[in-house]
């Protein structure tokens, strides 16, 4: 009995020898420090992109520009070829379209044509060392507005907005010019004489007078087929189409595009239902400068905007690419933005 005892007491005390020698044995040292390595170099890695910005502060933010313009991109790239689809096999088309899906079927191609000599040259060998830090001292340049910031996205607006407008002026003095030509039909003579009176004093005509005179714009001197290589040239200008051969059939497209997008606009609830964004969008495409306008400012303009544009067809649509004079010559925003 006693040896029984004995043995029992013994048994606590041999057991745990063998636990603390398996505690810090030599495997168990080595995978605990072999952990501790890991989870060290994890964040590390994980926080690494903070240690690179505290060191190279300008690089990353290089870095991080490119890297959220490209992901911008490509995933406006993805929305525009399913825009691309749905205006193949849809049966109507553009028609098919939101407003936000026409505005981006607008503006993609002239960004793809823009950044892909940036994105073709850095696949080059060590020529994105280059290209990068290139392309980001000259963003308005090389970049589209996926790789820009608030203030340049305002900015550079601005600044592609008054290269378009600083042609009004001329546009203007071609329709003084072809005046006299409505003589012969003194009402139409009348009519738009007072209209040309009103912008050369400082002021607009309203919608209603505007479409008083449309049919003008159905015959010479003012329907497309009669207008000038110089004249259509320069609406090219105004409205951001490119010139040289085939102009008057891109322009003929663009208004096309422009008709869906104000029909989507009224479809979707009207002009009073966009967002502050979409409103200074809107204005920005159609040749007004936004800046400092409240939204009900902007709502007004548009709403003029679209009850022209909605009822010019085919046949008038000369009177459309001139709407921006008829509408905004005068406005102080925009003689704000070429004067300054």
């Amino acid at each position: 009995m006693r040896q029984e005892s004995s043995g029992s007491s013994k048994n606590p005390d041999t057991t745990s020898k063998p636990d603390k020698m398996s505690k810090y044995s030599r495997a168990n040292v080595k995978k605990s420090v072999r952990g501790y390595v890991f989870t060290r170099f994890f964040d590390y890695l994980t926080n690494y992109d903070r240690v690179l910005e505290k060191k190279f502060p300008a690089a990353m933010h290089v870095y991080r520009v490119f890297m959220v313009g490209i992901k911008d991109f490509f995933a406006d790239t993805k929305k525009f070829l399913k825009i691309i689809r749905i205006t193949n096999t849809a049966p109507g088309g553009l028609k098919a379209l939101t407003r936000k899906e026409m505005e981006l079927y607008h503006q993609m191609p002239r960004d793809m044509r823009k950044i892909a000599p940036v994105l073709l040259i850095s696949a080059l060998p060590f020529a994105n060392y280059v290209i990068f830090p290139l392309a980001y001292m000259y963003p308005r340049h090389f970049l589209t507005s996926h790789f820009w910031d608030l203030r340049q996205k305002s900015e550079f607006q601005q600044l592609y907005l008054k290269e378009r407008i600083t042609h009004n002026r001329r546009i203007f003095r071609y329709l003084q010019a072809k005046l006299e030509q409505l003589r012969p039909v003194p009402e139409d003579f009348t009519k738009f004489s007072n209209i040309l009176g009103l912008l050369g004093s400082g002021l607009h005509p309203t919608a209603r007078e505007i479409l008083a005179v449309s049919p003008i714009f159905a015959r010479a001197p003012y329907k497309m087929s009669s207008l000038s290589s110089g004249h259509v040239a320069t609406l090219c200008h105004l409205h951001d189409v490119r010139t040289g051969l085939l102009k008057r059939a891109r322009l003929t497209e663009r208004f096309m595009l422009f008709k869906h997008m104000d029909r989507a606009i009224k479809h979707e609830g009207g002009v009073h239902n966009m967002t502050p964004d979409s409103l200074k969008h809107a204005c920005y495409l159609r040749g007004l400068n936004p800046t400092n306008l409240s939204n009900e400012q902007m709502i007004d303009w548009l709403r003029e905007w679209v009850t022209v544009s909605l009822a010019v067809d085919t046949e008038t649509m000369s009177l459309f690419f001139h709407l921006p004079i008829l509408i905004a010559y005068n406005h102080p925003n925009n003689w704000i933005l070429t004067h300054k």
